[in-house]
C-alpha cells in the first residue's frame, strides 16, 4: 500500500488529475481551477483537462499528450491560469477531445490518468467520463459533487444511472450534510463514501473594487456604462438559473442596467425580452473577477442550486447579492446582513429587494459580505481536507 506522505521529483505525492467538463467559467469549473492552484502551490503534482471545448473558446487540437493537451502530472504552458492573457486564462484546461463522452475523448482521458494517482471529477458529466474510461484501470476517481441532488434525481430513470456511476467511484464529495443525507438514502451508497467539504474560493482570485475609480476602469474594461446603477447576472443561460426572471426583474428598474456574464440555449430568445434593451451580454467571461468590481450588486435567480459558487465569488470582491432562497444559498447570503433572500419565481419581490440593497448602505453590506465569506469559504480553509481525502482514496478504498 502507498505511503500518502510519500514525495516524488514533482512534489508531494499523490499525483492529482482534475477533470472538468469544458473550459467555460462555471461553478465546478472556477473551483477546479482554484483547488487546482492551490495544490501546486503547496508542492502537490496537480493537472487540469477538460473534456471537451467550449464553443466560445478558439479549439485546440485534441488528443492526449499534444501540444496544448492535458499531460496528467504537468501543466501545459500559458494554460496554468496565473499571468496568462486572457484568452489563455479561458482555455485554463487542456482539452482531452471534440466531445464530452465521444469515444476519442474518452480514450484521450484514459490515457491521461496513467500518469495521475487520483482523478478528481468536478461536475455530472465528468462523473459519467470517469466511470466509463477508467474501468479496469488503477487509477481510482473521487466525484465532487457541487448542485442540489434533489434537482437532479427527481425521476427515477436519472436515479439509476446516477447511482451506476457513483458506485464506480472510490469517493464522493458534497458540500452540506443534507446532501450527503439525499446521496447516501437516494443512491443506497455505503457509509464514509460520501464526504462532506464545503465549497470555497481562493479570496486572492476575488479581490474588491479599490475605491471608486478601480470600479469605473472594470466597467471600461468591460465595455460597460460608468456612471449608473449595474447588477451583474452570472451563470449558465438555461432553463433552472432564470435568466428570465432576472430580465423581469430589471423590467421593473427602470434606472438599473445589468450585465450578464454567461451563454447557453436560451440566449437568443432572450434577448429578445423588453427589459434587454438595458442588459449587457457579455458571453462567457475569461476571469469574472473585473465584473465583480465592476458591479454595485450581484443577482441570482435560480429555480436550483446547491453553494453557488457566484455568491462565494460576489462575497469575496465584496458585492451584496440578491439571491433566491433554493438549496443551501442561505449559507452564503444572510438575509438583511450581506444582501437580500427571496422566494424562488417571484419578479416582484426580487425587484423590490434588488431596489433596497441597491439603496442602501451597499458598502457595509458588501463588506459584511467579504467578512462572512473569508471565514466560511475561503480556498485555503478546506485544501487540508481535500489532500487528507486524496491520500486516503490513493492509499486504497473509500475513506472512513
Amino acid at each position: 500500500m502507498p505511503d500518502p506522505t510519500a514525495a516524488d521529483s514533482a512534489g508531494a505525492r499523490p499525483r492529482v488529475l482534475h477533470l472538468i467538463s469544458d473550459e467555460r467559467r462555471g461553478g465546478a469549473q472556477n473551483f477546479a481551477r482554484d483547488l487546482h492552484r492551490e495544490l501546486r502551490r503547496r508542492g502537490q503534482a496537480s493537472a487540469l483537462c477538460a473534456l471537451a471545448p467550449h464553443p466560445a473558446v478558439p479549439p485546440a487540437r485534441p488528443g492526449a499528450g499534444a501540444a496544448g493537451v492535458c499531460t496528467a502530472g504537468t501543466v501545459v504552458p500559458g494554460t496554468c491560469g496565473e499571468g496568462c492573457p486572457d484568452t489563455a486564462r479561458l482555455r485554463a484546461a487542456a482539452v482531452l477531445g471534440p466531445g464530452r463522452l465521444r469515444p476519442s475523448t474518452l480514450w484521450a482521458l484514459r490515457s491521461a490518468a496513467r500518469a495521475a494517482d487520483v482523478v478528481l471529477a468536478h461536475g455530472s458529466d465528468t462523473l459519467a467520463a470517469c466511470a466509463l474510461a477508467l474501468a479496469g484501470t488503477p487509477t481510482p476517481f473521487v466525484y465532487v459533487s457541487v448542485g442540489h441532488p434533489r434537482y437532479w434525481t427527481a425521476n427515477r430513470l436519472r436515479r439509476l444511472r446516477g447511482g451506476a456511476l457513483m458506485h464506480r467511484a472510490a469517493a464522493v464529495t458534497t458540500l452540506t450534510d443534507e446532501a450527503r443525507e439525499v446521496l447516501e438514502e437516494q443512491f443506497e451508497l455505503p457509509g464514509g463514501k460520501v464526504r462532506v467539504i464545503p465549497n470555497s474560493r481562493a479570496a486572492e482570485s476575488y479581490p474588491p473594487a479599490d475605491g471608486r475609480d478601480d470600479r469605473r476602469a472594470a466597467r471600461h474594461a468591460l465595455g460597460l456604462p460608468a456612471d449608473v446603477l449595474l447588477v451583474a447576472w452570472i451563470g449558465a443561460i438555461a432553463p433552472e438559473k432564470r435568466l428570465d426572471l432576472a430580465l423581469d426583474v430589471l423590467d421593473r428598474l427602470p434606472d438599473v442596467r445589468m450585465a450578464v456574464a454567461g451563454d447557453g440555449p436560451l440566449l437568443e430568445a432572450l434577448a429578445r425580452h423588453p427589459a434587454a434593451a438595458r442588459a449587457h451580454f457579455l458571453g462567457p467571461l475569461p476571469d469574472p473577477a473585473p465584473l465583480y468590481r465592476a458591479a454595485d450588486a450581484l443577482l441570482l435567480t435560480s429555480d436550483s442550486e446547491g453553494v453557488p459558487g457566484a455568491l462565494i465569488e460576489a462575497a469575496l470582491a465584496g458585492v451584496p447579492a440578491v439571491a433566491t432562497d433554493v438549496g443551501w444559498v442561505r449559507e452564503v447570503v444572510r438575509d438583511g446582513a450581506t444582501g437580500a433572500l427571496v422566494a424562488p419565481g417571484d419578479p416582484l419581490a426580487l425587484a423590490e429587494a434588488l431596489a433596497k440593497v441597491l439603496a442602501c448602505n451597499r458598502a457595509g453590506l458588501g463588506a459584511a459580505a467579504r467578512a462572512h465569506a473569508l471565514e466560511h469559504f475561503e480556498l485555503g480553509a478546506v485544501v487540508d481536507d481535500w489532500q487528507r481525502l486524496v491520500a486516503e482514496v490513493w492509499a486504497g478504498g473509500p475513506p472512513s
